[in-house]
């Protein structure tokens, strides 16, 4: 068996090897079947934050207390951990379950922008991820209006 197997040294070209193993393994077996790949539950986490995010009317995530950590934790450098706040997924083997924290526009319908970030969140996990979403649960944390000051603005400009 060892005869199919070449080493790669020096001056070899570097697939030598792999190509006569692939020639020869898994040969008719389908592509799905010859090996594993594992996504982490932050990925999934990413991803559906970044769906919610890019419908329009959703104002941000998270609610309360998450929301005021995750702004002072975004104006420290190099902390990350905006687009994950107010996402939280349980990522099986073959499924996914998400569950979003949003605040949401005044004015916008929260019946049609919810089932906006549940359509745009599910294609977008099970596009990117191949998981199957059995659900997404939506909590609207709170309105924004349009006279509220921004609370993760940074002060730049401003005259103390």
């Amino acid at each position: 068996m060892t005869d199919n197997i070449t080493s790669v040294g020096a001056g070899s070209r570097p697939d030598a090897g792999v190509s006569a193993l692939r020639g020869r393994a898994g040969t008719g077996a389908p592509a799905e079947t010859r090996g594993r790949t594992t996504i982490a539950d932050g990925v999934v986490t990413k991803i559906a934050g970044m769906a919610a995010r890019e419908v329009p009317g959703i104002h941000t995530l998270g609610a309360g207390m998450a929301r005021a950590f995750g702004a002072v934790r975004e104006r420290v450098p190099g902390s990350g951990g905006g687009v994950t706040r107010g996402v939280k997924v349980e990522v099986g083997e073959r499924q996914a379950a998400v569950d979003l924290d949003v605040v949401v526009e005044y004015g916008v319908s929260i019946v049609d922008i919810a089932g906006d970030v549940r359509t745009n969140v599910i294609n977008a996990v099970e596009r990117m991820t191949g998981l199957e979403v059995v659900e997404v649960n939506i909590a609207v944390a709170d309105v924004h209006l349009p006279d509220e000051e921004e609370e993760t603005a940074p002060d730049e400009g401003r005259v103390r």
